[in-house]
């Protein structure tokens, strides 16, 4: 099990140490040939008003739970892989390219009368022209009593298992009941996640883990979904009802460009209920399957043992690295790390963050600016940031230097120098720019920068604030935010150095 202190945060050796586990986790569901085909487009066709794509390239790769596998195993999950098949051409390309991959596909069903799944994009100049697809009119009764016979076996000692239910048929009758013998809370199984279309179908399972989309949400909720930044709320306001719809521990939607947001039982201790992480999109380009790579590195990361906000933000992190790119891909190891180790050295200048201050300020978004020492990360940290960020559309973090914290702490402050914080900080999908400051107090960013709200955590008002008159002069907002007194970096210190112990989310 991976222990994970709480300066640490999600550091560049992280992913590392996660496939060093290797832990054997089970994926069953509904498998996809993705075939993307790209070609020129120089004239029309004389039959009909349409483009000819003279086709240049022809690509494949696992898609749908096929894609969630792939992407454990190249983030170094020992995979077993369960589903149905076609004895036809799109079948073998898709057994082959997993097996290559280091998938076991031994429990992968294959039957004569069965049409393997499959979605052709045919693109030219980075524009998808036409998707065609293909499946399985009527799925064989021998097939699924085929594939139910194949569960007990894959998932027995697995360290967690993962339903992808896409309604293709393949999970129905007999693999249905063998899912419901095998995986029910009534027996002793470890990690079960569920990634459905409808996720009520499987609540009786009690799963640990839900990740619908929006869209999947909604229809759990049996309600229409608001657009854009309205939606989060709307989610937080509806946990209860969507934790009860999908029989879930916790459930996390995912809501594409605005992240994820995770819900926890009311029930759940002293932890906070809900836990947001922000994506970094770029400019839209053909990608498909980021929600596969989030499943897979979240459930990668709660089957080595870490908490679940870690959890989640690592597999935002995931998402993120494979969003930017064109096609079916998947995320590994090694990619993750040199994301996560391309925070290190990104806190920018004052003179630098005011010009992408001015940038962002022509697009029409809102500033937020938030300082403190952030020396040892822990709940308390993230949870205040999260709120911060909720305030506007950018958050800057401005930590103190080195040397100010001495100042402010004593001479064996910080523990962690200003590079590794910033690194830290930065890497949070909170977070959208870091910067270091020198000064007594932020005051001479503040004026410089100008941001519309200035957050602060702690048992402060605006009043007891030297920054609030410089915010208040040119017309900004002070925020107080919670504060959250038992998780203060000096009481993390003060119970390492008693006990030895590492606090944990």
């Amino acid at each position: 099990m991976v222990r994970l202190s709480n300066q640490e945060g999600l550091a560049e050796w992280l992913p590392r140490r996660l496939a060093e586990e290797r832990p054997v986790i089970t994926v069953i569901g509904d498998a996809i040939l993705d075939g993307w085909w790209e070609g020129l487009i120089e004239r029309f066709c004389r039959e009909a008003p349409a483009p000819v794509v003279q086709v240049q390239r022809r690509e494949y790769a696992p898609g749908g739970a096929a894609n969630t596998a792939m992407n454990l195993a190249a983030l170094g999950a020992r995979v077993r892989f369960v589903s149905l098949v076609g004895e036809d051409d799109a079948g073998q390309r898709l057994r082959d390219r997993m097996a290559d991959a280091g998938v076991d596909v031994s429990g992968v069903v294959s039957h004569p009368d069965m049409t393997t799944t499959t979605k052709f994009r045919v693109s030219s100049g980075g524009q998808v022209m036409l998707r065609l697809d293909d499946a399985a009119a009527e799925v064989p009764d021998a097939g699924l009593w085929g594939l139910a016979g194949a569960i007990p076996a894959a998932v027995a000692g697995a360290e967690a298992v993962v339903l992808c239910d896409y309604e293709a048929g393949t999970l129905d009758g007999p693999v249905r009941s063998a899912l419901l013998a095998a995986l029910g809370p009534e027996q002793q199984r470890n990690l079960l996640v569920v990634d459905a279309h409808h996720p009520a179908r499987w609540a009786e399972l009690r799963p640990d883990l839900a990740t619908p989309n929006a869209m999947e949400a909604a229809t759990l909720l049996g309600a229409e979904f608001p657009g854009g930044a309205a939606r989060c709320p709307f989610v937080e306001a509806h946990a209860e009802q969507l934790l009860r719809a999908s029989g879930a521990a916790a459930v996390v939607v995912t809501l594409d460009r605005e992240g994820t947001l995770t819900l926890r039982s009311g029930e759940s201790g002293n932890l906070p209920p809900h836990h947001r992480t922000w994506a970094r999109p770029e400019a839209e380009k053909q990608a498909s399957g980021a929600g596969d790579t989030f499943v897979a590195a979240l459930t990668l990361a709660r089957a080595a043992g870490l908490p679940l906000t870690t959890s989640v933000d690592l597999a935002q992190a995931a998402a993120d690295v494979v969003v930017h790119r064109p096609g079916t891909s998947v995320c590994s190891t090694e990619e993750l790390a040199r994301h996560l180790g391309g925070f290190a050295d990104t806190a920018l200048s004052a003179d630098e963050l005011a010009r992408q201050i001015e940038a962002h300020r022509r697009e029409g978004q809102r500033i937020v600016l938030t300082n403190g020492c952030f020396d040892v990360l822990h709940r308390g940290h993230t949870r205040y940031l999260n709120q911060a960020k909720q305030l506007g559309d950018v958050l800057v973090v401005a930590l103190n230097s080195d040397s100010s914290v001495r100042k402010l702490k004593g001479p064996d402050r910080p523990v962690n120098h200003e590079a590794d914080r910033a690194a830290v900080i930065a890497a949070l999908s909170c977070v959208d720019h870091v910067t270091v400051f020198d000064t007594p107090t932020p005051i001479p960013l503040i004026e410089l920068l100008e941001p519309d709200v200035y957050a602060k955590g702690g048992d402060y008002t605006p009043e007891m604030l030297a920054e609030t008159e410089a915010v208040e002069r040119y017309g900004g907002t002070v925020t107080i935010l919670d504060y959250v007194p038992e998780h203060s970096t000096t009481a993390v210190l003060e119970r390492i150095r008693s006990t030895g112990d590492t606090p944990t989310d």
